[in-house]
Formats: C-alpha cells, structure tokens, sequence
C-alpha cells in the first residue's frame, strides 16, 4: 500500500508537470508537443535533468541554468497539487478507473483555475474534457445518463442565472466557461450537494473579492474548490446539509 501511493504520488506530480505545458501554451495558441521544452526568456532547448518535476526547480533554485532568469514557483506548485491530488484519491478508491477518471478531472480543473486566474479566460478544449470526464465518472450507463441529465440542469440554470445577473448589474457577468463548469459540479454531485457547492463557491469568492479589490475575480478557481470540498468531504457535507435543513 506505501508503494502504491508513493507510486500514484509521483505520477500524479509527473502529470502536474504536463499541466503547467498546458497552462503555458494553451492560452498562446502553441502545440502542447512542439517544440520541446524550453525556457521561456533565452528560448535555449531545456536538458531532460532540468525538468525532473520539483527536483530541478530546487536544484536550480528557480533560476534558469542558461540565463539565469527566474523560473515561475507556479511551476513546483502545481506538480505538488497534482501529487496530493492522486494521493487523496488513491485513498478514497484504492487503484481504479474511478481513481483515474476523477484525479485527471481535478488536475483539468486546476489547470483551468490557473488560466483564469492568469488570463481571465479559459480554452474550451479543456473544460470541454473536464465536463466529459464529469460525466462519463463512473463508467456505468445509468450512471452515465443521470449526470448527463445533471450537467444540463445545472448548465441550463447557470445560463439563466447569468442572463438574470448581467441584465440587473448592467453589464456581462459570468463567462461560458462558468457555465460549463456549473454543468461539471452537477454531473459529479447532482442536484442537491451541487446546489450546496455552487452557493460554497460564492461564499469562498467573498473574502477574495475584498482582500485583492478585484471587482471581475475569475469565479472558476472557487467553483473547482468548492467542487473539491464537496466531493471529498461528502458525508460531512451531507450532514452539514441536512442539519442546515431540519
């Protein structure tokens, strides 16, 4: 059991690794896969023993080994999310397609987060992905069909809660991306915990918005978390919900 979650921990960090490519080029437009990777200032092609995942960035102490520029800590970071990521879920299903299925769902919705929070913005590419892996969890028909109907509900509210919001603050509120994301909160948790998380998100987007002042504050990284929270602490969501409603 400690060989299979150190195993999980590192390939969930490996996997972080490839999420911080997807952060970085995605949103420019660049293939994932050409050219190789490469720092970011001098463009000069990286050494495979440079992107050993949070070990090279400490060996290099964030610094570029070629022109000495610093190297994002978002880098380090991410990969380490990533690994608990897998470890909190190898926990919770032990090795399984429902491990494999839900840890790759998170680790597309960090990277989603990421991007908004950098771009205000996110590619449709992966919340699309996100939103099928939100659906096709747990690999069972019925299943399958109950959170397709879910991720409509829940899409289809959002919608309409957007067009409700814009009209009376005056101006657009909420993206597309929101609304797909909505739609990947009700799939994984149906109506009722759903419910609960997107009302979390909101609460979690309240202190942020008066700590950095930020009037337009990205809403996907607190959906993410919200949906984190709920769908890792289930039973104690459940319990808080049903004391909340007797």
């Amino acid at each position: 059991m400690i060989l299979e979650a150190i195993f999980m921990s590192i390939l969930g960090i490996s996997i972080g690794s490839f999420l911080n490519v997807l952060i970085y080029r995605i949103p420019k437009g660049e293939s994932i896969v050409l050219p190789a990777s490469h720092c970011p200032k001098c463009q000069v092609e990286l050494k495979f023993y440079h992107n050993i995942p949070i070990i090279s960035w400490l060996i290099l102490k964030g610094k570029c080994s070629f022109c000495n520029s610093n190297i994002s800590i978002q880098y380090p970071i991410i990969e380490l999310i990533t690994g608990i990521i897998f470890l909190v879920f190898y926990f919770k299903f032990g090795i399984s397609s429902e491990l494999f299925l839900v840890a790759s769902l998170f680790s597309t919705l960090l990277a989603l987060s990421i991007i908004d929070l950098k771009y205000k913005a996110v590619p449709d590419s992966l919340n699309l992905f996100a939103l099928t892996l939100a659906i096709i969890y747990p690999l069972n028909i019925h299943e399958i069909l109950y959170n397709f109907e879910n991720a409509l509900i829940f899409a289809g509210a959002f919608s309409l809660l957007r067009f409700y919001v814009s009209y009376f603050v005056g101006k657009e509120s909420m993206g597309e991306g929101d609304i797909m994301i909505a739609g990947t909160i009700g799939a994984v948790l149906g109506i009722y915990l759903g419910t609960f998380a997107i009302f979390l998100s909101a609460v979690l987007t309240i202190p942020a918005i008066l700590i950095f002042k930020e009037k337009e504050m990205p809403f996907i990284p607190f959906l993410a978390l919200a949906l984190w929270i709920i769908f890792v602490f289930e039973s104690t969501s459940i319990q808080i919900l049903n004391d909340v409603l007797q």
